[in-house]
């Protein structure tokens, strides 16, 4: 019966206090799609992901209820970093759905509108510093965008009623939160936040404007400070539950290297737990309470170690021998990379090394494919375009008896007869080129199903494009990549434009292992450099891929999807038509940054790539 009745208190107390609307509210994952598109088309910076917001703890003032409660100390503050907008993971502040859906747009806009204004030398990232910005990019954007005004100005109609009353507070505080309301109701109306004298408090925090570092990424790209909330991505288990972003905060390492030391004496230690038959799971096994220990930090501590390399123990992907390790065939091509940072293309910045299976035998079709294979050969067989005779021809195979008839009418009424008395058969060709580039990375290496990998995947939809366009005539290349620093990038080449697809180009393809890490800027400038000396009207390059670019050093997060996106512009100057047909279900969050709104697929089966891609090939040659 207690526990009863506090359950019910601690509901009634709680609702009462937080003032929120979860009946009407709105989850990030709802609209983070048309919010990223919003913010891209008021002009925000399109290589920025839309992301959760961390849910931070702030010293402002609360109200009595709130305090009984022990609820308001909490509030996730939209804000934007060199690589990311993060937004709120659920907005529930209005009892309206479509204000809350206001909100999430409004946010976008006011974005688009910090990452546009000038840096300011002056601006300090904190509590007065904000202040001014947001109100500097308020007014830019109500006066860019007018249509947005009446969306604004419904918003914080809603929104300053949810306010602490000015009457509850003492005048120093009133006086600053006066001047908020103010700056909010009128922009740029108040030239800076009044400070309360003897109060560390902060203000209570405004859900219609971002929080943290304001200045522009430019700014923040210049101060050399790395994302420290970017991470790789999760794995597919995570998916399904709701993400969730963290704050990181930076402290200095412990002075102590061994930690608390006990005295003890090691015989006199009784090892009867050797004796018990008891589950001792070992590091490789997946904790179950892992998920929920993380939804429980509030921060992470990042740490810098100022110990020597030497001192560390560090895991790394070796490469295998000499003896062991695929053939290399040449002594490696230099190509340049784009460094986002510096706005810079260094020249022979990465080496790509060429290489061709060591341990491939030639080697049938597997039985398994053969059944699709003749289906995709029969459907790309009738895209061959057919023989046609051509009449009125100076030279020919045969008489055009039509052209005869008239060229002896002509004769016979005093005109000049025509000596064009053939016909031509003319075999019509299509005129296409196609170099398929391949991830060979380790992340290839992991399981799609109970019976396959994505290894295994592309390796089938590799050898069914092989057999697919072997019906239609047209040339195309088979290549693979992966990549271990920027001095190693592995090329491997399966197919050339003038080899025939048989049972050793088969071998190749089935001899394909998962290799490292993905600079796919790399392999898209050597693939646009063996496609482009195809003399054909049109020239596609078809990406196959699994995830983000990344490698061992730099090329992580923005600077490999900056690095891609140029190398993909490149070869659209080239004439080529990039596309890329990715089985990563984070693809929509990036993909068209690089490859554009219509140069993309995402394949939510990955199991289905292998019968789709040539497919995606017939849609492309139309």
């Amino acid at each position: 019966m207690e526990d009863t009745v506090g359950m019910v208190w601690h509901r009634l107390i709680t609702r009462a206090a937080e003032k929120r609307y979860p009946e009407a509210g709105l989850k990030l994952k709802e609209i983070e799609r048309t919010a990223g598109v919003f913010f891209r088309a008021m002009g925000g910076d399109p290589g920025l992901r839309v992301a959760a917001a961390t849910v931070d703890e702030h010293n402002a003032r609360r109200g009595l209820l709130a305090r009984i409660a022990g609820v308001g100390k909490h509030a996730a503050r939209a804000r934007m970093d060199p690589a990311t907008l993060r937004l709120p993971p659920e907005i529930d502040t209005f009892p309206d759905k479509s204000l809350n859906r206001d909100l999430y747009l409004w946010l976008a806009a006011l974005a688009a509108a910090h990452d546009q204004l000038p840096p300011d030398a002056a601006y300090t990232p904190d509590e007065r510093g904000d202040f001014v910005r947001n109100q500097a990019a308020t007014l830019a954007a109500l006066t860019r965008w007018p249509g947005i005004a009446p969306r604004y100005r419904r918003l914080v109609e809603a929104y300053l009623p949810c306010r602490h009353p000015l009457k509850r507070m003492k005048p120093a505080e009133a006086e600053r939160e006066r001047a908020i309301q103010q700056a909010l109701d009128a922009p740029g109306s108040v030239a800076a936040l009044p400070a309360v004298p003897g109060d560390t408090s902060e203000a209570q925090p405004v859900l219609l404007w971002l929080s943290g570092s304001l200045a522009g990424a430019n700014a923040a790209l210049r101060s050399g400070e790395a994302d420290p909330e970017q991470g790789a991505p999760g794995s597919p288990q995570a998916e399904e539950r709701e993400r969730r972003a963290y704050r990181a905060q930076r402290e200095d390492m412990p002075k102590e290297k061994n930690g608390v030391s006990i005295m003890f004496r090691a015989e006199s230690i009784l090892a009867v737990a050797e004796f018990l038959r008891i589950n001792r799971p070992t590091d490789d096994d997946p904790d179950p309470n892992a998920a929920d220990a993380a939804r429980d930090l509030d921060h992470l501590s990042l740490a810098q170690d100022k110990d020597p390399v030497a001192s560390k123990v560090r895991f790394d992907l070796d490469l295998p021998s000499a003896a062991e390790d695929d053939i290399v065939l040449g002594p490696g091509l230099p190509l340049p990379e784009w460094d986002y940072r510096k706005h810079l293309l260094r020249e022979d910045h990465v080496r790509v090394i060429e290489m061709t299976p060591r341990h491939a035998t030639a080697s049938p079709l597997p039985p398994a494919l053969r059944r699709t294979a003749r289906r995709l050969h029969q459907q790309f067989a009738a895209l061959q375009p057919g023989r046609r005779w051509l009449k009125q021809r100076p030279d020919g195979t045969e008489l055009d008896v039509d052209a005869l008839v008239r060229a002896q009418t002509d004769r016979s009424i005093g005109r000049n007869p025509s000596d064009q008395l053939y016909l031509s058969l003319e075999k019509r060709e299509r005129d296409l080129a196609c170099m398929v580039l391949a991830d060979l990375s380790l992340s290839t290496d992991t399981w799609v199903s109970s019976d396959a990998r994505v290894i295994d995947v592309i390796r089938d939809a590799l050898l069914l494009f092989g057999e697919a366009l072997g019906a239609t005539g047209d040339r195309f290349a088979l290549s693979g990549f992966s990549s271990l620093k920027r001095a190693n990038v592995r090329f491997h080449q399966l197919k050339g434009f003038d080899d025939r697809f048989d049972d050793t180009v088969r071998g190749r393809i089935i001899a394909i292992k998962p290799g490292y890490y993905t600079r796919l800027g790399a392999g898209i400038r050597r693939a646009s450099q063996l496609l482009a000396k195809e003399a054909a009207s049109r020239r596609i390059l078809l990406i196959l891929s699994d995830g983000k670019p990344n490698d061992l050093d730099l090329y992580e997060g923005r600077y490999g999807i900056e690095d891609s996106r140029i190398a993909i512009g490149e070869a659209r100057r080239m004439g080529l038509v990039p596309f890329c047909v990715t089985i990563d279900r984070e693809g929509a969050s990036y993909l068209p940054h690089l490859f554009g709104p219509a140069g993309y697929a995402v394949i939510r089966k990955p199991e289905e790539l292998p019968s789709r891609l040539p497919m995606f090939y017939a849609q492309l040659t139309r």
